[in-house]
């Protein structure tokens, strides 16, 4: 991770640093414990960190799986910028704020570990990802891959080509409590034909918060000659990865989830010897076959948007990734420990570290996960989100930096009365 040094000596931190949020997060980071796992619970540290944030604290909000709010740091660049741009859009936005969109490029690529140049700004993960789903040249016949755990706009988007060109949708199913990660990738590998022309995979499934084996995978398509796409909308930035560790060739992700960037804000990433074979979504000139900037083109839109991404990132360098990560394992083990040998309580989320993070799916059998989210919300302000597919359901929570243990000890409180003496 950078160090404060290495953040003061870019201009773009430079003016971050004015701001008095982030000279407080970097105080209290070069005060506080070094261990990610002791730092999860210095309650004092995290106090801090919370009061970054402008919210309602009478909802409790347990999906940030959906999207996160930004720290208040990043609301006042959108907004500062938004009223600059209007002053005089077509000079102030176009000529003076649009460039800096390069910044917000290259400290990207730093943050995934890849070239400046394969990294492109989208408004979220499902356009970037529909770029690459809609960008290969495929024909009748011609099979994609993926899994009933994943993105439902994503088997849309596959299931529109399935009608318009005749393409085939195929999807396997791996288990949503798998022991290892290899019986993940076996449901790949086993559903591999002299047929399937693309895969899709999702990092971290947003049904359970499953991570996949995104390495093994890729490594099985380079080695079959099929192109591999990765989900990462609910991965980027949850966890400790860099590109490295995946060798794919195309992510696409949303930043207003756990990087908590401002709303509608997305990337991009095509290997650079790719970029070349995939098509835009909107029409670009020959002159940038082999940009990335090729998928950004998609008319007017604000720069106050991506612009405000830099101080999401200076956020997230500042808190630490390791530590970050630990944080929503530790509020985790607080709620789950609490209810998880309750007769009625079942999980479906496999909650070792290598399976999960953030995400937790469960359920409490004889009550509909609807009813359970509804008697969450009026009853305890609690807000989650449910879950429904072929073999489970269940309730969806996901905390995030700015969550107090005060609100994971009422949630947990609340899930253990509705598994003891119901929600009637």
């Amino acid at each position: 991770m950078i160090s404060r040094r290495d953040l003061l000596s870019s201009a773009v931190c430079l003016a971050a640093f004015r701001n008095e949020t982030l000279d407080l997060v970097a105080n209290l980071v070069a005060k506080s414990e070094r261990n990610p796992e002791l730092s999860a619970q210095d309650e004092d540290f995290w106090m801090q960190i919370q009061q970054a944030f402008d919210l309602d604290r009478n909802t409790i909000n347990f999906n940030n799986g959906g999207c996160s709010p930004a720290p208040r740091v990043v609301e006042e660049a959108l907004k500062r910028q938004i009223d600059y741009s209007n002053k005089a859009p077509s000079y102030y936005m176009w000529q003076q704020l649009e460039p800096e969109v390069e910044s917000v490029r290259r400290r990207l690529a730093a943050t995934f570990g890849v070239d400046t140049e394969e990294i492109a700004l989208t408004r979220n993960a499902s356009e970037a990802l529909e770029i690459c789903l809609l960008g290969f040249d495929l024909k009748a016949g011609d099979e994609v891959l993926t899994t009933t755990l994943d993105y439902p706009r994503m088997i849309t988007t596959i299931q529109q080509r399935e009608r318009r060109e005749g393409i085939k949708l195929v999807q396997v199913k791996p288990p949503h409590l798998p022991k290892t990660q290899h019986d993940l990738f076996e449901a790949f590998e086993k559903g591999i034909t002299d047929k399937t022309k693309l895969i899709l995979v999702s990092q971290v499934s947003f049904m359970n918060g499953q991570i996949f084996p995104v390495k093994m995978v890729c490594d099985l398509g380079r080695k079959h000659g099929i192109p591999v796409v990765v989900d990462g909308a609910h991965a980027f930035v949850q966890y400790p990865f860099m590109h490295k560790d995946l060798g794919c060739d195309y992510y696409g992700t949303s930043l207003h989830k756990w990087l908590m960037a401002p709303m509608g804000t997305g990337m991009l990433h095509v290997n650079k010897d790719k970029i070349a074979g995939l098509w835009p979504m909107m029409a670009a000139g020959p002159t940038q076959v082999n940009d990335i900037r090729k998928f950004e083109e998609i008319g007017t839109h604000p720069a106050a948007n991506h612009n405000a991404i830099a101080e999401a990132i200076t956020f997230l360098e500042l808190i630490g990734i390791e530590r970050k990560a630990a944080r929503f394992r530790y509020l985790r083990k607080r709620w789950t420990e609490r209810i998880i040998d309750l007769p009625k309580v079942k999980f479906h989320t496999n909650l070792a570290p290598e399976h999960s993070c953030a995400i937790t799916t469960v359920e409490i059998e004889g009550i509909k996960n609807s009813d359970l989210g509804t008697w969450l919300l009026t009853k305890h302000n609690i807000y989650v989100v449910g879950i429904t597919q072929d073999t489970f359901s269940g309730i969806r929570v996901t905390p995030n930096v700015y969550s107090t243990v005060q609100e994971v000890d009422r949630f947990a409180a609340a899930m253990e009365h509705a598994a003891k003496f119901g929600i009637g």
